[in-house]
């Protein structure tokens, strides 16, 4: 019988994705392994991966169709010796799909850890994050019908095309909808929010706040998927994780020398490149890493079931990228030497801009660094993102004058910002591993140790 291909959970919260691409067409053969279309989701770009061998009968979604809910069926694949043709006529059934995703606990999207012998802790595993506003749908199945044009004039305009009011036949978006939307016009009201989920909408309605301002002196570009789910999970952590924040200031002198000797005798390659460059921010990731082992209580996950005591220091490192930012995420990093965190970092950072990370690669975690450093700010706060209960805010290094035995002297001085979930720390216990990450970042030897 035929085979429904559906669209895939490439994460345990996804729910919706953009189909960008098919890589076959209908009356391809295929094999188990073969990439057959492209799929986005808010944070990046996913091949897809025939697990069947047979023939494109159908395909049901066409490339270029946003919001595709996960498990809709998307394309039908005849089986060995199936008629192809009869197989393309049938009637996709949904009756053997999978739970959706969001249906799964996103404790999923990493190992639960393990259990002491006894005794046994209470069952605890983190609530789902929840979902970007599902666009509203002009079709069946949650799909957005839109002409090839309009999807491409609103991709170049970076607008969303199932928030674009279709004219067209049968609700249809045509490129006359998406000009008209480029002015502000024809676009719909935001979807609302479920029953019991943050809101995230201003305190002034759309309405309210256009009216403020003479027709015509502004542009409206609609949010994008990623765009909602940072407004969306960064308004549920400052609502539902009680925040404190720690301020100190690390003299970094030692650091900047150890580093500058470091990258000096960094051996180099065939075309005589170094092989790594290790940044102050390298030596942060680090220095944090190991201060959460040093102060182990801080390296929590907060449920309400329990706390989640994590063995090792897996450390998000925001990244900006075109229209929002990503934490991927450096496994293990108290285990890993300056170089090579560096040198996954620059990986990360490359495939980040270009949405090529894994979800694996960006979820979970146990704590994050956001460095402002390099725009010159001195001092800033950062939202955590659960499952964290902690980030370091990291401010721009600067020549200070401090008071040592008396004496006025400079100093390269950077300071750091810890904010905390103060359900699961207390603010001595955060003051122990702030504390413990200065002593490690003004004597770098002691991360070696």
């Amino acid at each position: 019988m035929p085979i429904n291909i559906l669209m895939p959970a490439l994460s345990p919260t996804m729910e919706k994705g953009n189909l960008a691409k098919w890589l076959k067409k209908e009356g391809d053969k295929v094999k188990s392994g073969d990439v057959i279309a492209e799929i986005e989701t808010d944070k990046a770009t996913m091949e897809v991966e025939a697990i069947d061998e047979g023939t494109i009968a159908k395909i049901l979604v066409p490339e270029g169709t946003q919001d595709v809910p996960v498990n809709d069926v998307i394309a039908v694949l005849a089986g060995e010796g199936e008629d192809v043709k009869a197989a393309g006529s049938a009637k996709p059934s949904a009756s053997a799909a999978p739970p959706k995703a969001a249906e799964a606990p996103a404790a999923a999207a990493a190992p639960a850890p393990a259990a002491p012998k006894a005794p046994p802790p209470p069952p605890a595993a983190p609530a789902p994050q929840p979902a970007a506003p599902a666009a509203q749908a002009n079709g069946h199945g949650g799909r957005v019908f839109s002409s090839p044009l309009a999807r491409r004039l609103a991709k170049e305009a970076g607008i969303d095309v199932g928030m674009v009011t279709g004219t067209g036949p049968h609700g249809r978006v045509v490129a006359r909808d998406v000009e008209q939307a480029k002015s502000g016009k024809g676009l719909k009201a935001p979807a609302a929010a479920p029953s019991g989920a943050p809101a995230i909408a201003p305190t002034m309605s759309d309405k309210q706040i256009l009216s403020l301002f003479e027709p015509g002196s502004y542009d409206i570009v609609p949010h994008d998927g990623m765009r909602r789910t940072i407004a969306q999970r960064l308004t549920a952590s400052i609502q539902n994780v009680p925040h404190f924040y720690l301020t100190i200031d690390c003299d970094i002198g030692k650091l900047l020398a150890a580093r500058e000797e470091i990258n000096a005798a960094a051996p180099k390659d065939k075309e005589k490149k170094p092989l790594y460059k290790i940044s102050v921010n390298d030596f942060v990731i680090k220095a944090m890493a190991v201060a959460l082992q040093k102060i182990p209580n801080c390296n929590v996950s907060w449920t309400e079931g329990g706390m989640v005591k994590h063995h090792h220091s897996d450390v998000g490192v925001a990244v900006a990228m075109p229209g929002g930012l990503i934490t991927p995420i450096i496994r293990k990093a108290e285990t890993k030497t300056l170089s090579t965190i560096s040198n996954e970092m620059k990986d990360f950072a490359a495939r980040a801009r270009s949405r090529k990370l894994k979800p694996e690669e960006y979820q979970g975690g146990t704590t994050a660094v956001s460095n402002l450093g390099m725009y010159g700010i001195s001092h800033f706060t950062a939202v955590i993102n659960p499952p964290h209960a902690t980030i370091l805010a990291v401010g721009t290094s600067e020549e200070r004058p401090v008071v040592r035995g008396g004496k006025i002297e400079i100093a390269h001085m950077m300071s750091v910002t810890l904010s905390c979930d103060h359900r699961a720390i207390d603010g001595a216990l955060g003051a122990e591993l702030i504390g413990a990450f200065k002593q490690l970042i003004e004597n770098p030897v002691m991360m070696m140790v």
